[in-house]
């Protein structure tokens, strides 16, 4: 027989084998796909949620698509029956969507190894890394946060104030001048505003010119790949990330030896990083002369990456809560006034002063504004969760392991205090006290051991932008057909990316003369 009839045989009888298999091949994946089935079912039980999900992907596309549809959907189903959660499928997780707030604490307080750890994001660990502080938890979570403290001490604090104010100013400035006969979105020039200040704040004078540039351009790319599904691939978008947190933590890591260099001569702290350093040298020197092991926590390398967890917190939400604010004054005219009075009584522009911690405190009706807006639109309005071990969340459902637990911050805020749905900053004043009697309810920074450290900060921030915005600058928005509809990009904004006309309000703007220009 020849060759070539042999291998026409051999092909032959190659192609029937293949032919024949064909039929067990589908039968196999359609029984993959019918077991898929049954054990998302088999999780849900009587929880409202979708009966069918696609296989694998689960309804991933209409949460990338319209995310605040899909998160929309969850709360309606949620509210369907009493219980308050509903479930979902997304890439071959299950998800529970908690509405209730007691039971969003049970999530909260519960964060441990054999219960619930918390990641923060969907694909967290994969894009920020094992060394991010969310992810710790027990005695380690705890020695951390206690060495971070020194950063949120009054002094601390009002060191901020006066970098926060001066990198508010130049930008404000520089808004009006884009805005000179158009109006204009804020959203990314609020985002580009707070990433100079956290990088002030927090490295101060150790990021110069060129390296805030770098600094930017990676963290324009971890933006676009926090919204982006985790296909690990070279050139995707979430890769382009995953390589830029690396980028992100090794300059900060930069800073943190530069800050150690600077402390260790006694100098006074100048930025967040100096006031860790400080104590940070100083636990150094004792091991050191006890004879023992360097204390944990305390390489540049770690630093870095905790620095870049403290960016990302005071990063995106912090914008989100300045659009907000905008929006919110812009729509309640009389509370605005009320803020430029309250303002013009204790500060003004024309003072060439920095406002001081003291005056700040006295803000007493801007820091209720601050607080509501908060309240009213908390930046991250989700916080994932993954079950470690099934958790009993009530006594007649148990959350499946590995499922990730969504609650929901959003929902909360609408429980429990006055008129919910109403934008009332008069809810936290002395005489009602809301935030007091419904403090369960006020879930924005978080609760139980990983609650924000550096909420005090924010909340400065936030109320040093709106004294200063609302004094130096005349706003109105330009208002279109479901421009404050809520979108996900990927803390919550306004759909039109707050778009306002602008104009100077101030005779002159401050000059903070004496204060030394940052960033070169």
């Amino acid at each position: 027989m020849s060759n070539t009839l042999m291998k026409s045989i051999l092909s032959l009888s190659t192609s029937l084998s293949l032919t024949q298999l064909i039929p067990y091949l589908i039968c196999f994946i359609l029984f993959l796909l019918l077991l898929e089935q049954i054990s998302y079912l088999n999780k849900k039980r009587f929880i409202p949620g979708p009966s069918l999900v696609l296989p694998f992907i689960g309804n991933a596309i209409p949460l990338v698509r319209h995310p605040t549809k899909f998160w929309d959907l969850q709360s309606t189903l949620a509210k369907s029956t009493p219980l308050g959660f509903s479930v979902n499928y997304l890439i071959g997780n299950f998800i529970v969507f908690i509405r209730d707030t007691e039971l969003s604490h049970k999530v909260f307080s519960n964060v441990k190894p054999n219960a619930f750890h918390l990641v923060g994001h969907p694909f967290g660990k994969k894009l920020f890394g094992e060394h991010n502080l969310i992810y710790m938890m027990g005695q380690e979570h705890k020695n951390l946060r206690r060495r971070i403290a020194p950063n949120f001490t009054p002094k601390a604090l009002s060191t901020y104030t006066s970098l926060q104010q001066i990198i508010i100013l130049k930008h404000l400035k520089s808004w009006v001048e884009k805005a000179r006969e158009n109006s204009i979105p804020i959203r990314v020039l609020a985002r580009d505003m707070n990433l100079e200040t956290s990088q002030t704040v927090f490295v101060g004078p150790y990021l110069g010119l060129k390296a805030r540039e770098r600094f930017e351009r990676d963290y324009f790319l971890f933006n676009v790949g926090l919204m982006k599904l985790p296909f690990d691939f070279p050139g995707t978008a979430f890769r382009n990330a995953r390589l830029a947190v690396d980028r992100l933590a090794e300059a900060l890591a930069t800073c943190t030896a530069m800050s150690k260099a600077k402390m260790e001569k006694g100098e006074e702290p100048s930025c967040l990083i100096d006031f860790w350093m400080q104590d940070t040298i100083r636990e150094i020197e004792e091991s050191k002369h006890n004879g023992v092991t360097a204390p944990p926590f305390s390489t540049n390398a770690e630093i870095g990456g905790y620095l870049f967890d403290f960016l990302f917190a005071a990063q995106d939400a912090s914008t989100s809560s300045l659009l907000w604010a905008v929006t919110l004054l812009d729509s309640h005219p009389e509370v605005l006034d009320k803020v430029r009075e309250e303002v013009a009584g204790i500060w003004s522009p024309e003072s060439d002063t920095l406002i001081t911690a003291e005056q700040l405190r006295e803000m007493k009706y801007t820091q209720a504004v601050a607080r509501e807006v908060v309240r009213f639109r908390p930046p991250a309005t989700l916080v994932p969760h993954i079950a470690a071990e099934q958790f009993p969340l009530t006594e007649s459902y148990s959350i499946p392991k590995g499922a990730i637990v969504f609650p929901s911050a959003l929902e909360s805020s609408f429980q429990g205090f006055t008129e919910p749905d109403r934008f009332d900053p008069d809810r936290f004043s002395d005489e009602r006290q809301e935030d007091q009697i419904f403090k369960r309810n006020f879930l924005a920074f978080g609760a139980g051991p990983h609650q924000c450290v550096g909420q005090r900060y924010a909340l400065n921030h936030l109320v040093l932008f709106i004294a200063m915005f609302t004094s130096m600058i005349d706003f109105k928005r330009d208002r279109m057909d479901g421009c404050d509809e809520i979108v996900y990009v990927p803390t919550i904004c306004p759909k039109d990316d707050c778009r306002v006309f602008l104009s100077k309000r101030c005779t002159e703007y401050p000059s903070f003369s004496g204060v030394p220009e940052l960033g070169n």
